[in-house]
């Protein structure tokens, strides 16, 4: 883990997201819609996980589906902003890239709309893996790539019109594409990565940038600008956010993408790939189709 590269401010981030938590949870719509999909994913789930562990979850509201789905008898919450977990949660205050949880102790990990903060994803990956007894299941989300397009488009060219140049001011969110070789790199068995997106619109560009303060979402990146922000480049980012991401009755537009994670440790028990060549039908034959040598034009 020592390796990975310092992208974010962790420090920052924790104290933005307890200023936010101690004003109260309103904002947290999207981690609230993400616990709903989490009950869902669960139900569709056979089975019992005793001990279940919410791993940084920014409020209570994954815990909650926990005990709620009628599959979990102890839920752990790994946070490091706790206190709004629910009643019969166990808190454990810690970072999302340090887990303090034995190996082999869990039954089912999930984790809503946190690692997407992580300076080290693979390895965050990796401590939920060990943690996981044989045949326990991770299942949790992050924010993907297409999140928040618009206003990283709209700030860098602002900031290149106003100020001659451009700074990070949106984190590099997770390729969909890239997340299912993570987990399997973690050593996951049987990865499923989807997607979810969805339009969040806003009365104008200035209601997105207070709910992006309201949820502690505020730029964090090591690299960011040190200076403050200019009114200037500030007012140029919302004309053009105006101008190129409003619907015909005014209010614009913010693209989210949830990017959902599952997999399983390893057990003896689960599915395998067939070895190559041990198939009992050819392909030709279960199409119902000629087969050809290859290099062969179909006629």
């Amino acid at each position: 883990m020592g390796g990975a590269p310092h992208l974010f401010d962790r420090d920052l981030q924790r104290r933005r997201l307890a200023r936010a938590l101690a004003r109260g949870d309103d904002a947290f719509f999207l981690v609230r819609r993400c616990a709903e999909d989490l009950s869902d994913r669960l139900a569709a789930v056979l089975r019992r996980f005793p001990t279940a562990a919410d791993i940084g979850t920014p409020t209570g509201d994954a815990a909650k589906a926990l005990f709620e789905s009628g599959k979990v008898d102890t839920v752990l919450r790994v946070s490091a902003t706790p206190g709004t977990e629910p009643a019969g949660a166990i808190a454990a205050l810690a970072d999302e890239e340090r887990l303090p949880l034995a190996a082999e102790s869990l039954d089912l990990a999930v984790s809503l709309l946190a690692l997407q903060a992580v300076n080290d994803l693979p390895g965050a990956l990796v401590q939920i893996r060990r943690a996981l007894r044989p045949d326990g299941l991770f299942v949790g989300c992050l924010l993907g790539g297409e999140t928040l397009t618009e206003l990283r488009r709209c700030f860098a060219m602002a900031e290149s019109e106003v100020e001659g140049g451009a700074s990070p001011r949106v984190a590099p969110f997770a390729d969909i594409r890239d997340m299912g070789g993570l987990l399997q790199r973690a050593g996951f068995a049987l990865p499923v990565t989807d997607a979810d997106t969805m339009t969040v619109r806003y009365r104008d560009p200035f209601a997105l940038f207070a709910d992006l303060r309201a949820m502690g979402a505020a730029n964090a990146l090591v690299e960011r600008r040190r200076t403050p922000l200019r009114r200037a480049t500030l007012m140029r980012a919302a004309q053009l956010y105006a101008r190129d991401f409003a619907d015909a009755d005014g209010r614009v537009r913010a693209t989210v993408e949830i990017v959902w994670l599952s997999g399983w440790a390893p057990h003896e028990s689960q599915q395998k790939p067939l070895r190559p060549g041990s198939a009992k039908m050819r392909l030709a034959e279960a199409l119902g189709v000629p087969e050809r040598p290859a290099g062969d034009k179909a006629g």
